[in-house]
């Protein structure tokens, strides 16, 4: 259809819209139906020509970060205090890698409307997963796991299902890294420990010691604002922190040694991906 075509249907489609309108007797004082913008912008995208984003999985999956490169799942195990060579301290966190990161769907532009690798981690017995799991982990060949993630990429080309994939191959040491997990959670606490407020006087007669204060003011607003730091649920929530140096590999206890401390408490589920860098793995624009 040309866009002659098209633009001479639309006008049309828009005058039989206003002819609508127009056609109502005096007495009706309220809108008639079919008479509301709304209902006249709709008789207008109705024709217009279908968008090609409008397809299966651009909507829904158009928001999700890309990734700079395919990441594994691991095991908080603890931290530690690590001797450098020239005799420098570093603190970092060791995690560890239990049986999985085993590749158990390959997502493509055509079939799924975006590039993904789906990974899973952690075996467990058959019993712990239902029907569907197990159906869907026998497709591809995998073992029972406990965790699936998915790392959206650029390109998915040389993954292909129950594919093993291997420290040693996606990272070494030196490589700067990102970690992302869920939070200690500390249950509902207050505005001290939440939001490091200051206390009040523990003496001369002073009755506030770890009180709020006020939240707001009276008339004018007469309510209180959003976002307004108050006590309430603290942690338990997904953290990343970005840009981690791994500082040791060990292959035989197949440990990996990261600087600084990591979201979780031991034996939290962690993913690790690449760190994201302008210029370097990710575009400037």
């Amino acid at each position: 259809m040309s866009s002659l075509s098209v633009g001479i249907e639309i006008g049309i489609g828009i005058g039989i819209g206003y002819q609508k309108c127009l056609i109502v007797p005096r007495h009706h004082t309220s809108n008639p139906p079919n008479c509301t913008p709304h209902t006249l912008r709709s008789s207008f995208i109705s024709l217009a020509p279908p968008s090609p984003l409008h397809g299966r999985g651009h909507a829904k999956f158009s928001m999700m970060s890309m990734e700079a490169g395919i990441g594994l799942m691991a095991t908080k195990l603890g931290m530690m205090s690590f001797f450098q060579d020239d005799g420098k301290v570093v603190p970092v966190t060791v995690v560890g890698f239990k049986e999985g990161n085993i590749v158990t769907q390959v997502k493509t532009q055509a079939t799924d409307g975006y590039d993904a690798v789906q990974v899973g981690y952690r075996r467990v017995r058959d019993r712990k997963l239902t029907k569907p799991e197990l159906g869907h982990l026998e497709k591809a060949g995998a073992i029972p796991m406990r965790h699936l993630q998915e790392f959206r990429l650029q390109s998915v080309e040389g993954f292909e299902p129950n594919q093993r994939l291997q420290l040693e191959e996606m990272f070494k040491e030196g490589d700067l890294v990102d970690v992302s997990g869920t939070t200690i959670g500390k249950g509902f606490q207050g505005g001290i420990k939440r939001h490091n407020f200051k206390r009040g006087p523990m003496t001369h007669g002073s009755k506030s010691h770890r009180a709020l204060g006020s939240i707001g003011a009276g008339t004018t607003p007469g309510r209180v604002y959003k976002g307004k730091k108050m006590p309430g649920r603290m942690g338990g929530t997904k953290r990343k922190i970005r840009k981690l140096k791994i500082v040791k590999i060990d292959k035989d206890l197949n440990v990996v040694m990261i600087k600084g401390a990591l979201p979780g408490k031991p034996g939290n589920l962690l993913r690790i991906t690449p760190a994201k860098i302008v210029g370097l793995n990710i575009p400037k624009n």
